[in-house]
Parts: C-alpha cells; structure tokens; sequence
C-alpha cells in the first residue's frame, strides 16, 4: 500500500472548470461545437467583415456618446476651431466640434465609426450578393436570409440617423429631403411631419429623436439579429463549394478550434487595423467645413452616403408630376420614389421564397452553385446591380454634370433612359455569357484542356492535342443539378 501514488490535488483552474461545468455544461458544449468544421474559401471572408467592422462600430460608437450632447439648443460656440467662434448653432452641432478638436483621439474615432459605417453596408451588400449568386439562400437558409437583408435594411436607415447627428448643414440638407418624402405621403404626410420633427420643420427634438433610435433601438435589434444569424449558421452547418469529397451531408474544412479561431482572430485585427489606417489618413464628414444646420441654406453638392445614393437618384430623375384627387395634391414626383425604393429591396428579400416556387425545389442544400450553373438567377442580380448604380449616378446628376462639363438635362434623361433600358440588357447578356461559359465547361469535360501541341497522324491529318482533366476538375465541373422551371426556361 506505501508503494501507491496517491492523486494530485486539482488545480484551482481545474476546479474552477468542473465547477462552470457542473452549472452551465460547458464541457459538453465545447465537445460538440468548439471542433465544428468550417470550409475554407475567400468568399466566406465577407461576411466576417461585416462582423468585424460591425463590433468596431459598437466600440467606437459607445466611446463617442460620452461627449456628444444630442440636443438643438442653440448655444455659441467658443471653442479650438477658430473661423467658427461666435457663431450661433446647436448643442449637437458644437460638441461634435469639441470631439473633433478638444477630445484626444476624438477625430480618430469619428472618422473610424462613420469608415467602419462605411464598410459594414458595403460587405453587407456584397455578402448578401455571394450568397445570391451561389444560392446558399435556399432550403433550409431562407429564414437566415431574411434575417441578413433585415440587418442590411436596418443598416441603411442607421447609417442615415448617425450621419444627420451632428447637425450640420450637409446633414440638414439630407433631413430636409427625408422630410419631403414624408410629406408626399396622402393625408398623413403633414402630421408624420410635425410628429417626427416635433414642430415645423427642422423641429427642436429629431437630433434627440435619432439619437435614441441610433444608439439604443436599432443597435439592439441588429445585435440580436447578429446573434441569430450566426447560430443558425452553425445549426444548419456552413456551405461549401462543391469538390472531391464534399456532398450534401458533410463539411470539409478545418475544425473551429484553435484553427479557424485563430485565422478569424487575426483577420479581425486585420480589419480593424486597416479601417483604422483609413481613418487616419482620409478625412470624411469634415462637418466645419460646412457649418451649422440653417433652415434658409443648402449645401452645394449635397449627396448622401453611397449605399442611400440610389434613393436620392430616384427623385432625382423622376419628373416632377402632381396630381389631385378628392382635394388631396400627389406629388407623385416623390410620391412614386419613396414606394419604388422599398420595392428594390423587397424584391431581393423575397427572391428565396419566389425562386422555391417557379422551380419546385423542395431539397435541402449545402453545397454552392457555380453562378454559370444558374444563369438565369445570375442574370437578375447582375441586373438588380446595374439598376442600383445607374440610380446611384442619378443620384449625383449634379456633380456628374458639373464635372464632366455636360449639361444637366441630358444627364439626367441618360439616366432615365438607361434605368429602364441597361438592365434588360444586362439581364440578357449575363444570361448569354453564362450559357456559353457552361459550353465551355461542357468542351472541357469532354475533350479536356488544349495544350498548343499539334500531332500529325499516320494519314496525314493534323489534330491539336488535348489534356484530360483530373478527377478533381472534373467533380468540380459537374457536380451540379439544374432545375426543371430554368432549364426550360434557358431552351
């Protein structure tokens, strides 16, 4: 019995460990998730940006509510930025002056939280475009989808009470366009007005007003919305492109931890990294340059942040009809915009749904289309995308024709022309180089890769040799299904 080792006391770590476990199951959780498999293929970098630059919003945002003061009191401003002192403007407009010149790093964080804004819209509307193309959307990932284009909806209308904050009188411009869409609404269009200002326009409560819609209400929904749509990531396991061994039951890549942990740590800094270089050396929103908010001026070459630009380009280009019905005046000018505008987005909202229905699929699905495979859904994002950046260049007619010295008018009928007649083109054109980059792949399979060498054979004849692919290749190029509605459709 003396020759018996007797087992060492647990640590406190340990302890620690099998007391958290006891309670919470951690143990069993992190057998069963922290070794989850995630492929590995640059696109899915994308939406790991939006994450990324999403916390550093959450970070920078939190650290400038401490000096901002969200209130339209006028005060006189009396502070580091000398052109400005004396001058008459709201409490909102002089303490982002003060987070600008008087708070260390103040500048900084500003420019990193509207950067960051920035950013976030733009990978959001690019990640939503690769899972478009490459269908991960379908069964069983609608109801995720929907989630992501809420996040992206909620980020637009974000981006826009953040950046009318400070207000300035670019800012002011941008609220008095929202202000004009309200009003256009029949009947009620006043009274959503006076409510949403709290007076005649500009009011005395909507910098308040944005302010808690900015940082409280809307941040929460799209923190929640953010959690949900990463657990069911990992619920329904992440997609993957097709390959050599890959199939509609299991993942190949590499597990969570510590390899894909490791890689998303580094590639979070990464991003914060270089948003923050861009915040340091690329001034945006230099609210002094434009001054404080007056009711009775306009800034010059107004425009919004891009991803809101196309809205503008829908007034913009639209003529200025009214009508009038039963005593009520539509000006359908703007009337008509603020119904399309929404109508663009929706249409992408619901395509999952609207393509289940026309093609009859009903089967879950985990690995990826090769855009080519599905030319038809190809050529409607290809040309959703065409419509959004012709009304993004409506929405800068102005600056489009003061730059390039053209004229206004013809500016502007271009753009009305084009938005009708550019996506149908590209709807048919993207259609037709899918169709021929699936000949292409057809010719690969079959006759394999041509090699330059020319062979002449006993007869006299001379062919070009081919290489045949390898098995990998070829899985990749055939590993797909086509369904019944498009391929009838593609005939």
């Amino acid at each position: 019995m003396s020759g018996e080792r007797r087992p060492e006391p647990a640590s406190r770590g340990e302890r620690m460990a099998d007391w958290a476990d006891g309670r919470l199951g951690i143990y069993a959780l992190g057998r069963q998730y922290l070794r989850k498999v995630f492929p590995d293929h640059w696109s899915f970098l994308l939406g790991e940006i939006c994450l990324y630059s999403f916390v550093v919003l959450i970070l920078t945002g939190v650290y400038l509510t401490l000096f901002f003061h969200p209130s339209m009191n006028e005060v006189t401003y009396h502070g580091s930025y000398v052109p400005l002192n004396g001058v008459r403007m709201s409490e909102a407009y002089a303490s982002t002056l003060h987070i600008s010149f008087d708070v260390r790093g103040g500048l900084l964080v500003r420019q990193l939280h509207h950067w960051a804004a920035l950013v976030f819209v733009a990978a959001m509307v690019t990640h939503m475009m690769r899972h478009f193309f490459t269908g991960s959307f379908r069964k069983p990932r609608e109801v995720n989808w929907v989630f992501g284009w809420t996040l992206l909806l909620l980020g637009l209308f974000e981006g826009l009470f953040g950046y009318s904050l400070p207000d300035d009188l670019l800012s002011g411009t941008g609220l008095r366009f929202v202000n004009g869409a309200v009003l256009s609404v029949p009947i009620v269009g006043t009274y959503l007005s006076m409510f949403l200002l709290g007076g005649e326009f500009p009011g005395h409560d909507i910098v308040a007003r944005f302010y808690s819609l900015h940082i409280l209400l809307i941040p929460g929904i799209m923190t929640a919305l953010v959690v949900v749509h990463i657990l069911l990531v990992v619920y329904h396991k992440h997609t993957q492109f097709a390959g050599p061994g890959r199939t509609e039951r299991n993942v190949v890549g590499a597990p969570f931890m510590p390899v894909y942990l490791a890689k998303a740590g580094g590639f979070f800094f990464l991003v914060f990294g270089f948003l923050t270089l861009i915040a340091g050396v690329a001034t945006i929103n230099p609210i002094w340059q434009y001054g404080p908010f007056r009711a009775d001026q306009v800034s010059t070459g107004a425009q919004p942040d891009w991803y809101l630009g196309f809205a503008e380009g829908l007034v913009r280009i639209m003529p200025g009809w009214e009508i009038t019905l039963w005593g009520h005046t539509l000006v359908l000018g703007v009337l008509i915009p603020i119904v399309v505008f929404p109508l663009l987005l929706v249409f992408i909202g619901v395509y999952p749904f609207v393509e289940a229905w026309l093609t009859g699929d009903g089967k879950e699905h985990h690995i990826l289309d090769r855009p080519r495979n599905r030319p038809v859904r190809t050529a409607i994002g290809a040309s959703w995308i065409s419509a959004y950046l012709i009304l993004l260049a409506g929405g800068g007619n102005d600056i489009v024709a003061t730059r390039l010295h053209l004229s206004i008018n013809a500016v502007t009928w271009t753009i009305r022309i084009a938005v009708f007649v550019v996506p149908a083109v590209v709807l048919v054109v993207t259609r037709r180089i899918c169709l021929g980059l699936q000949l292409r792949d057809r010719e690969l399979v079959a006759h394999g890769r041509e090699t330059g060498i020319i062979k002449r054979l006993p007869h006299g004849e001379y062919v070009e040799m081919h290489k045949p692919l390898t098995q990998a290749e070829l899985h990749t190029l055939t590993a797909h299904e086509r369904p019944g509605e498009l391929v009838e459709r593609e005939r």
